[in-house]
C-alpha cells in the first residue's frame, strides 16, 4: 500500500463534507486493512476507525493503544481505501490542550477526512471532564485543524451515556457548547430512543449529528433518517461480530472437540476472489 496523493486526500475531504449536507448515510467501522477493503467493496461512501476494534486486534483493551500506534493504524486505513476515513481519536492522547493540539496536528497528517475528540476523562471517580476543560481541549483541536488547512471535519463527542451519566439535559448542553466552539458534527454515543435522538438533533441544528448503533436496534435507517440524523456509525460492533464467530468456533474446539463451529465460516474462495480482484458473490 502506498500513501495517497495530496489531491486524493483533498478530494476525499470534500466528498466527506458533502455527505453531511443532506440525507443520512452509514459510516461503518473497519479495524484493519482487510475489513477496510471489504467495506469499500460493499459500496459504503465513507468509513470510520474504531478504537476498540483496533485495540482488540492488537490484544489490548479499548484505549490501550498508544498515540503512535493509532497514528500508524490511521495511515494504514487511509492507504487501504479510496474512501474518506473518520478517525476515532479518543480524547486526543494528551493530558492538556497543548498536547491535544499536537496530537490532532499529527492525525491530520495521516490523511483522515474527520476526527472526533471525546470528553471522557478516564477517571472512574469523575468519568466526564468538566465542560470548561472539555471546551478548551476541543478548541485546541479546532485550531490544529484550521492551522493545517485541508478541511478535516471535527466531531465533538459527549460521552455521558457511555459512562453511566444518563443525563440528556447535560448531554445536549455539552453538544451545543461543542457546536459553538467549532465542532462540525456532533455525537452522543449511547443515546438510543427516538426521543433522545430527536432532542440532540434539534439542539445542534443545522449541524449534522452522528448516531451510534452498536447493537440490535428497533430503529431502521429510514426511521433514523426521519429523525434528522445525518450519519450512523457502528463503533466496534462489526469487530465484536467477527470476534463472536471466532470465539464460538474456538470454544467449540476447546471444550467439545467438535468442528461444527466452522459451519458459518466465510468461504476461502470468496475471500480470495474479493482480495484478488474485488469480486463479490
Amino acid at each position: 500500500m502506498s500513501a495517497p496523493s495530496s489531491s486524493s486526500i483533498a478530494a476525499r475531504r470534500q466528498a466527506f463534507k458533502a455527505l453531511h449536507a443532506s440525507g443520512c448515510f452509514i459510516i461503518p467501522n473497519p479495524w484493519d486493512t482487510g475489513s477496510t477493503r471489504y467495506l469499500q467493496g460493499l459500496g459504503f461512501k465513507a468509513l470510520a476507525s474504531t478504537s476498540s476494534g483496533y485495540a482488540w486486534s492488537q490484544g489490548r483493551p479499548d484505549g490501550g493503544a498508544s498515540r503512535e500506534e493509532v497514528l500508524a493504524h490511521l495511515r494504514d486505513l487511509v492507504a487501504a481505501t479510496d474512501l474518506p476515513v473518520n478517525a476515532d481519536f479518543e480524547s486526543g492522547f494528551a493530558v492538556d490542550a497543548q498536547g491535544v493540539h499536537e496530537s490532532v496536528r499529527l492525525a491530520v497528517e495521516t490523511g483522515v477526512a474527520g476526527l472526533s475528540i471525546e470528553d471522557a476523562s478516564g477517571d472512574a471517580a469523575q468519568p466526564i471532564r468538566p465542560l470548561d476543560e472539555a471546551l478548551i481541549r476541543l478548541k485546541a483541536a479546532r485550531r490544529a485543524i484550521d492551522e493545517a488547512g485541508g478541511g478535516v471535519m471535527l466531531v465533538g463527542r459527549a460521552e455521558n451515556f457511555l459512562h453511566g451519566v444518563a443525563d440528556l439535559d447535560d448531554t445536549v448542553a455539552r453538544l451545543k457548547a461543542y457546536a459553538d466552539a467549532g465542532a462540525d458534527c456532533l455525537y452522543a454515543p449511547g443515546i438510543r430512543t427516538a426521543e433522545q435522538i430527536a432532542a440532540v438533533v434539534a439542539a445542534v441544528a443545522p449541524k449534522p449529528v452522528n448516531l451510534l448503533v452498536g447493537s440490535a436496534s428497533p430503529l431502521t435507517l429510514e426511521q433514523i433518517a426521519a429523525l434528522g440524523v445525518r450519519r450512523v456509525s457502528v463503533g466496534g460492533a462489526l469487530a465484536r461480530s467477527a470476534w463472536g464467530g471466532f470465539m464460538q468456533a474456538a470454544r467449540t474446539l476447546s471444550e467439545q472437540g467438535r468442528f461444527d463451529g466452522f459451519a458459518s465460516a466465510a468461504s476461502g474462495q470468496v475471500l480470495n476472489d474479493f482480495f484478488r480482484d474485488g469480486r463479490l458473490p
